[in-house]
């Protein structure tokens, strides 16, 4: 049975059918293939070799694609990681948590640090101009006389 299952043809679309009987289009459509250049693949069938026999102008049987040779090598090899020795695991961490100090050297205490006043933040500009514009309109008040452009009709 892996015998048949194995047993497959690649269908390629090769010509339009444009021009040809309705009939050979839905054949074509039947098979599978959407649109001109499409490859699809088929059991090796008497039954499908039929079909493609019946519209042979429109499609072909191409052969199986080849795989390439550099994808059979490998770029890379992923090897496990090395299992440390548990001895060394557990002076690992002891030799971490302690600071190295040379001989002679005696360590030294944290100062605190002095408190650094905040600097004064500036406005964003936008806000800088709205303020500059308020002072301005107290200032300066402008009379709500709306003047009439208007040339048609006016009378003196």
């Amino acid at each position: 049975m892996s015998d048949k299952t194995a047993k497959t043809i690649r269908i390629k679309w090769v010509r339009s059918g444009i021009g040809f009987t309705y009939h050979q289009k839905t054949i074509v459509r039947s098979l599978g293939l959407r649109k001109l250049n499409h490859t699809v693949v088929r059991p090796d069938t008497p039954q499908i070799r039929g079909v493609v026999a019946s519209v042979p102008h429109l499609l072909e049987i191409v052969p199986q694609p080849v795989p390439p040779a550099w994808a059979s090598i490998p770029e890379y090899t992923v090897h496990p990681p090395e299992p440390t020795p548990p001895a060394a695991a557990e002076a690992a961490p002891e030799a971490a948590a302690a600071p190295a100090e040379a001989p002679g050297e005696v360590a030294q205490a944290a100062e605190p640090e002095e408190e650094i006043a905040p600097a004064k933040v500036k406005a964003p500009k936008a806000k800088a101009a709205k303020a500059k514009s308020a002072k301005a309109g107290e200032k300066k008040e402008k009379p709500a006389v709306k003047k009439s452009k208007s040339t048609k009709g006016s009378k003196k």
